[in-house]
């Protein structure tokens, strides 16, 4: 287990924790910025492969922008800034908040940028916004975040892959571990859209599955709510033994300090999707996250040598502990590389053939996983917040299984 971590200040306030990273400035172009002229990918290993970088630069999203972008380039500062013999341009696009950017920004990196690959997007709604847009120029996307389930299911494209999760998967992990324990029966909250759709549907399907039942379930208005206490009482009403939730951002702060404040964290255990105490709202959060127990493909504290070796890395480099975003956006850049050692040119079809035999990639700090059905079959650690000296960290519990997109 890595042993030396910055420290964390639980104080640190929301401003701070949520808006207030900033992107670090690292070698190659950009679009919606300044523009720089990047060199062109040579037809084998020696020249130069350009590279897409969309995430976030601006908005609510930021810190997760500024995570993959630190994940990303901690993998290319070290290989010596190469993949396979080929040197790496980045050009970096901000994504923004949602489609209304990120589709454009895909756009120009198509038209504009030259590039022979993309890696990157937040969010699920770009994501499947830009899928005709690059099959139709035949450029690999490797999603490093977005979690929707048609992105790689019903609306799947063959050069559309993923290196991070599906909503139902990390959700499902945990409801079939909430059945297996007996726990319940169980509230069931999340925002009302389609990535809080998506959790509930795997959590739920999972849980009764296994035996569960459902005490209740409450999906709140996306974005707008600022004050739980009515979805929080009835829950108290509603005769649950347990919760299980998914927030992010700044909902995510607000309904942990909430459900604390209204007494329900030592009577009620809050179990939720690893997104509910990932990053930098855990800071955020405080006290009242310890306790809360979440299902994930990645914690700082899994025991593993590869882990080890990244958490001290990132920590060197960036003078905080990663997350499951840099993680995400890391295995982007390694299976990347792989698929160019693999396809022997740039060429997108050469790309997506390498990337479906890739087979397991066995350097992950997640751990082994694989492609199945261009997403990953990966484990999913149950973890718990614990306070380490002053620190809140996402101690592993245990690992739950295997799991595959559903």
């Amino acid at each position: 287990m890595p042993q030396q971590r910055s420290r964390r200040p639980l104080s640190a306030g929301l401003g701070a924790g949520l808006l207030a990273l900033t992107l670090a400035a690292c070698g190659g172009g950009s679009l919606g910025g300044e523009e720089e002229d990047g060199g062109s990918a040579g037809g084998e290993g020696g020249g130069t492969v350009q590279v897409g970088l969309v995430v976030p630069q601006a908005g609510v999203y930021t810190p997760l922008g500024t995570d993959m972008r630190n994940g990303w380039d901690l993998w290319l500062e070290q290989n010596g800034g190469e993949m396979a013999g080929y040197t790496v341009e980045t050009v970096t696009a901000d994504e923004g908040e949602g489609p209304d950017t990120g589709v454009p920004a895909v756009q120009r990196l198509l038209t504009e940028g030259q590039v022979d690959a993309m890696v990157g997007i937040v969010n699920s709604a770009t994501a499947l916004g830009v899928a005709e847009q690059v099959t139709e120029a035949q450029i690999p996307l490797i999603v490093a975040n977005a979690g929707a389930g048609p992105i790689t299911g019903e609306a799947s494209s063959p050069y559309v892959w993923r290196t991070s999760f599906t909503n139902a998967q990390v959700a499902a992990a945990m409801g079939e571990h909430l059945a297996a324990e007996g726990i319940g029966p169980v509230y069931v909250m999340a925002p009302d859209y389609a990535a809080g759709q998506e959790v509930v549907a795997g959590f739920t399907q999972a849980f009764e599955e296994g035996g569960g039942t459902i005490a209740g379930q409450a999906l709140t208005p996306f974005g707008t709510t600022q004050d739980f206490q009515p979805f929080l009482s009835g829950i108290q009403s509603s005769g649950a033994a347990a919760t299980f939730a998914f927030y992010a951002g700044g909902e995510a702060v607000s309904f942990v300090q909430q459900y604390a404040d209204f007494g329900l964290k030592d009577s009620i255990p809050l179990y939720g999707s690893g997104f509910l105490t990932e990053g930098s709202v855990l800071d955020a959060q405080g006290p009242a996250a310890v306790g809360v127990r979440t299902s994930l493909h990645y914690s700082t504290e899994l025991d593993n040598e590869d882990n080890a070796a990244f958490v001290q890395a990132y920590q060197d480099a960036y003078g905080t502990l990663p997350t499951v975003y840099s993680v995400q956006a890391y295995d982007a850049a390694n299976v990347l590389a792989r698929a160019l050692e693999e396809a022997g040119g740039t060429g997108g079809d050469a790309i997506t053939q390498a990337l479906d035999g890739l087979g397991t990639i066995d350097d992950s700090p997640r751990g082994p996983w694989s492609f199945n059905g261009q997403t990953p079959e990966q484990s999913i650690y149950l973890r718990e917040v614990a306070d380490e000296n002053g620190t809140l960290v996402n101690s592993v519990v245990s690992d739950l299984g295997v799991f595959p997109q559903p």
